[in-house]
């Protein structure tokens, strides 16, 4: 049974974990499974535009992430330049916008190239939206808001929320009402800390190559359940 229109999430975040893991109980390096994973997220966006849900935004590649073996990064990182070569042209063809998220700066040069191409051709799309998180950080983009409004000549003194809101790397999209994480570990791991500050939380110990639509299926109709309360007290 799918969950009510009114009931779904306007935006999912997932968290992409277990790739490692799906790997290593297979056998296989640990770049087999971050390949298994980036194949996963075309079934998943699928899933989700059946289901009507039309902005995900998904955790790559975290800050903290190149602390992981050197060999295993820039396999990821090529996996990110392919990826992006190969799906731009059918991404565009659906309406889907392609937004990257995270301290671009510190990438390559080919993958920015990719990253600022994807984005200009898709600017135009409003079919849906695709975010992709890399080299990202929920802390890194706060401070980065934070610079980049005292450096725009803003009193921090007097800065509110909107204001902070409106210098996130996020700045335009509509905050995540669900965020799913897979492989079951029960921790944010500091995936979109202010916009998710009242999204309800899903887990599950599917690894995310081995998600699919009965996993979201199961996601959208655990939201549709909860009682969404906003910080007020219980009824």
């Amino acid at each position: 049974m799918s969950a009510a229109p009114a009931a779904l999430p306007r935006h999912i975040g997932i968290i992409m974990d277990g790739n490692g893991r799906w790997a290593r109980q297979r056998g296989l390096q640990r770049p087999d499974g971050h390949r298994a994973g980036i194949e996963t997220i075309r079934p998943v966006m699928e899933a989700a535009d059946r289901a009507g849900v039309h902005h995900l935004s998904l955790y790559a590649f975290s800050t903290e992430n190149w602390s992981r073996p050197a060999a295993e990064v820039a396999a990821l990182m090529r996996l990110f330049e392919e990826t992006l070569a190969r799906e731009v042209d059918e991404l565009h063809a659906n309406g889907v916008r392609i937004r990257v998220i995270g301290r671009r700066q510190e990438l390559s040069p080919s993958l920015t190239r990719l990253i600022d191409a994807a984005e200009r051709r898709t600017a135009g799309n409003r079919t849906g939206m695709l975010c992709v998180a890399i080299n990202y950080g929920g802390r890194a983009e706060i401070v980065d808001a934070v610079r980049r409004l005292a450096s725009a000549g803003h009193d921090l003194a007097h800065v509110d929320e909107a204001a902070l809101a409106g210098a996130l790397y996020t700045a335009g999209m509509p905050d995540p009402d669900l965020i799913i994480r897979t492989a079951g570990e029960r921790r944010t791991s500091n995936f979109l800390l202010w916009q998710a500050a009242y999204a309800e939380l899903h887990v599950t110990p599917t690894l995310w190559p081995d998600f699919g639509a009965h996993d979201l299926e199961v996601a959208l109709q655990d939201f549709a359940a909860r009682q969404r309360r906003f910080g007020g007290v219980d009824g």
